[in-house]
């Protein structure tokens, strides 16, 4: 059976076709305001990849910020219990999940694959994705180079703030002292990192830790995180497609929230 899933988060989109366990490919992109257009194209450009229609697959899910949106979906699962699911796909030893995407950051406590607790930022940039893109807007470097930079610092830059707003102010006065983009970049690195840790440690996460999201694949990132909570982190070969990956494993067991029941 051939099933899809699709994460439809607030930074990129993803798609992800599943034939019983063996992903046959994925497609990530940035999202747009019209969440079902771009879930639709990818999707039908994914299967024609494939030599295959809408018609070959035998239920679509979908999960994250914009699932609602998605009206051809068959139906939805919440992101949490879409990553576990995911991610325990991947590697079934996993205990806990740090996901830092680009709008929160999640702790999952995971067991047999299944979520047994779970802490999330939603309220606030800091600890996210957006809250590197703004500060790397500030070092005006490229956000892909900010992980590079920072493991390049050998005295990182303290960054007392982690509201954006005051955290751009910041990072534009160290620079005006002479310090290095590589140890801010280091220092802001380091305080989400900070950050996330304290919600992985409140959660009792102390190995068999998967770190998923876009800001997984920041290796400064990944580093801090390691330091931060003395283990090493295990990372999928694409971090962004657990949640995809896991909506698609929920379409071949039938849970999840019919369309029309959506709130």
């Amino acid at each position: 059976m051939i099933t899809a899933g699709i994460d439809a988060g607030a930074a990129t989109t993803k798609v992800l076709l599943l034939k019983d366990r063996e992903i046959l490919g994925y497609r990530v992109a940035g999202t747009a305001f019209d969440f079902l257009t771009a879930a639709g194209t990818m999707l039908d450009e994914l299967l024609a990849d494939r030599g295959l229609g809408r018609q070959d697959v035998g239920a679509v899910y979908a999960t994250g910020y914009g699932r609602n949106a998605i009206s051809f979906a068959d139906r939805s699962i919440s992101e949490i219990t879409a990553h576990a699911r995911g991610v325990s796909l991947l590697f079934p030893d996993v205990r806990g999940i740090i996901d830092v995407g680009g709008q929160d950051s999640k702790v999952i406590v995971v067991e047999d694959g299944r979520v047994t607790d779970f802490l999330m930022n939603d309220k606030c940039a800091a600890g996210t994705g957006k809250f590197l893109e703004y500060t790397a807007k500030a070092l005006e470097v490229p956000i892909t180079d900010l992980g590079g930079l920072a493991l390049a610092s050998d005295h990182p830059a303290g960054i007392t703030s982690m509201c954006t707003v005051f955290a751009e102010s910041e990072v534009i006065s160290l620079r005006a002292k002479g310090i290095r983009k590589e140890d801010i970049a280091a220092g802001l690195i380091g305080s989400i990192a900070q950050r996330v840790g304290v919600m992985a440690k409140r959660m009792g996460l102390r190995d068999h830790i998967a770190f998923v999201g876009g800001v997984a694949k920041n290796a400064g990132m990944r580093a801090a995180l390691e330091k931060e909570l003395g283990v090493a982190l295990v990372v999928p070969f694409e971090p962004q497609i657990t949640g995809a990956l896991g909506a698609a494993i929920a379409a071949q067991t039938g849970c999840g929230t019919a369309t029309g029941d959506r709130q």
